[in-house]
């Protein structure tokens, strides 16, 4: 093989590279959320558009997909009793609940007046 053909195969492998690397992880099962927000009501009728925090669950480990930094979490048993509470630290991409829950519960992300809600199963 000449050094012309070797280093034609080599910068083809090279540049081929990146489309045969794959990572591959776990997304863990999503929480679909709604929101409230009081001043506007549920309408969603607010003077500029809400993202709605994406995060994921995996057991007892709750994902943040979306940054929720700052925000109080919040889980809520089947008589709205505040079962767990908790400050969501700068940074936190996963949070590991408390085991010795179970059932059904409302899960609450507050940021600011307005709280996004859904239904976890642990």
């Amino acid at each position: 093989m000449t050094k012309k053909r070797l280093l034609t195969v080599l910068l083809m492998v090279m540049v081929m590279m990146p489309f045969t690397c794959m990572s591959v992880y776990a997304i863990p099962d999503g929480v679909d959320l709604q929101y409230i927000d009081p001043e506007y009501g549920d309408t969603g009728q607010t003077k500029s558009p809400i993202t709605i925090p994406e995060i994921g669950l995996e057991g007892y480990t709750l994902f943040f997909i979306t940054p929720c930094d700052g925000c109080t979490l919040r889980l809520l048993d089947e008589n709205d009793n505040v079962v767990y509470s908790t400050v969501i630290a700068t940074g936190t991409t996963s949070l590991v609940l408390p085991s010795s829950l179970s059932g059904e519960y409302e899960i609450q992300i507050i940021q600011g007046n307005i709280c996004f809600y859904g239904f976890i199963y642990l």
